[in-house]
């Protein structure tokens, strides 16, 4: 009887098992709402992005605007939401065609450099990491960067080799696509790596070859330039802010207070290896595994040795491992700074995996680890789809409000702190009002006028029912707020 563990690591059926794990991404996208902070803030600014045909400044709020990053994650989701309409599917869907990009680069790079085998096994290895799992269906700028880094360094290499046309180009359109998805820090995470691997075999004068220089650089100063040029001209102060604020200050200053749109991220410095670990999840551990079982024999560290010397691995490494080292000495960091390094992570790890396929325990071991990350999130995903007042999220606070009669968001007051969810679920018609103005809004309402909605949070229930009296119902209970509704008195 034939193995049946061999059918799904045939190219056929790896490619399947690839697409499974997207679908996966795709179907929890679509299901599970928003949660607070970053998903719907991001959201919310492409909406207005949307609803304002504004695609200069990016919004923070319909009065202040967003500083903090360039505009092509908001022009692509905010694009998106103009054809599909305003609702959370539409707001991911860019992310998930930006990690398909990302994973076309990975499996191009795995087969030039190996088989067939390695190219399917790299992208498993790269769609079942848990950040980029994650960040395949979450409304974010990372992929968008990490779009334009792997094509920056994907077509470096392959230019290298004598595929000037059309790879030489695309490595400046990769640096176009970073500078407009991050700014400058695209600039390093492809220059970090690029050199290295150039100064290791003296590939210099190969590389100046093999890139159009002029005519690349020109191309990303037409397709750069004029929108920070027409950003600083619209709202004067962006230049500063972002290029100092944003790349400097933001991460030699952990309390850095100049932050405009959130709090500063305090770690210590070195925590973004374990972010790594974290990020790559499970096959971060799984390469440790690898390198260990290799060192414990001496045919291993031969092989090792071996490797080393390989140009097309000291790529990977100095790819794979550029946005750690970057960060190492950062304190303000976030373990999405790591999604450029993981796609040339995923191919090192499957060459390190490939020759040990052939046992079947290694085969069953690496699919039910190419399964754990997408299954366990999936799952998770439905549960909390099905459960929505366990999440941060105002989504379904704003859904049992407009199931009310009389329901309106117009008429949604969130006490003293109003989640970016709220703004977003809300279209921005909910608003955030102090306590002196909401006892006075109470007390003015007037005989048979329209119920008003107070959200607040569980610390504030027991005064606000005390100052308020006893004309408040409790309509929704959730992880974050609750929904109380006023009812004015009915004239007699």
């Amino acid at each position: 009887m034939p193995d049946s563990s061999r059918r799904p690591t045939t190219g056929f059926g790896l490619f399947w098992l690839l697409c499974a794990i997207l679908g996966l991404r795709l179907l929890s996208m679509a299901v599970l709402p928003m949660s607070d902070t970053t998903e719907p803030r991001y959201a919310e600014t492409a909406r207005l992005m949307a609803e304002r045909g504004d695609w200069i400044t990016p919004w923070f709020t319909p009065e202040l605007p967003f500083w903090g990053k360039p505009p092509l994650s908001f022009w692509a989701q905010a694009a998106s939401l103009k054809l599909f309409g305003v609702h959370d599917f539409a707001a991911r869907l860019p992310s998930w065609l930006a990690m398909i990009g990302i994973l076309w680069l990975t499996l191009r790079l795995a087969r030039q450099q190996g088989s067939e085998r390695l190219a399917w096994w790299s992208g498993l290895v790269l769609a079942s990491m848990a950040l980029a799992f994650i960040s395949a269906g979450a409304v974010l700028t990372d992929p968008f960067l990490a779009f334009g880094t792997t094509l920056s360094l994907v077509s470096l290499a392959l230019a290298s080799r004598g595929r000037r046309v059309p790879w030489g180009w695309l490595f400046f359109v990769g640096l176009a696509i970073g500078l407009l998805a991050k700014g400058p820090l695209a600039l390093v995470l492809v220059g970090l790596p690029g050199t290295a691997w150039l100064l290791c075999k003296g590939r210099w004068r190969r590389a100046a070859d093999a890139l159009p220089w002029r005519g690349g650089s020109l191309l990303v100063a037409v397709l750069v330039l004029p929108w920070y040029l027409a950003a600083e001209l619209k709202t004067p102060g962006f230049l500063d802010y972002f290029l100092l604020g944003e790349h400097f200050r933001r991460f030699v200053d952990p309390g850095w207070a100049g932050d405009l749109y959130g709090n500063a991220h305090r770690e210590t410095h070195g925590t973004i290896w374990l972010f790594l670990l974290w990020a790559s999840f499970p096959w971060g551990i799984a390469g440790l595994a690898l390198l260990a079982h290799r060192l414990c024999s001496r045919a291993g560290r031969a092989t090792l040795r071996k490797a080393l010397a390989d140009d097309d691995v000291r790529l990977l490494l100095a790819a794979g491992f550029a946005p750690a080292v970057f960060f190492s000495f950062a304190g303000n960091i976030l373990w999405t700074y790591l999604l450029p390094g993981l796609p040339f992570l995923a191919i090192l790890i499957a060459r390190g995996l490939l020759p040990l396929l052939d046992a079947t325990p290694v085969r069953r071991t690496a699919l039910a680890l190419v399964l754990a990350v997408p299954l366990m999130l999936s799952v998770a995903g439905v549960h909390l789809a099905l459960h929505p007042h366990t999440l941060k999220s105002a989504a379904p606070l704003i859904a049992a409000l407009e199931a009310l009669p009389g329901g309106s968001v117009e008429r949604l007051y969130y006490l003293e702190d109003m989640p970016f969810s709220a703004r977003y679920y809300s279209r921005d018609a909910a608003r955030r009002i102090e306590r002196a103005e909401l006892l006075a809004a109470l007390a003015q309402a007037a005989d048979g006028s329209p119920p008003l909605f107070i959200a607040v949070r569980r610390r504030d229930l027991d005064w606000l029912e005390q100052a308020a009296g006893t004309q408040l119902a409790v309509r929704y209970r959730g992880a974050q707020h609750i929904l109380l509704q006023h009812n004015p008195p009915t004239p007699r």
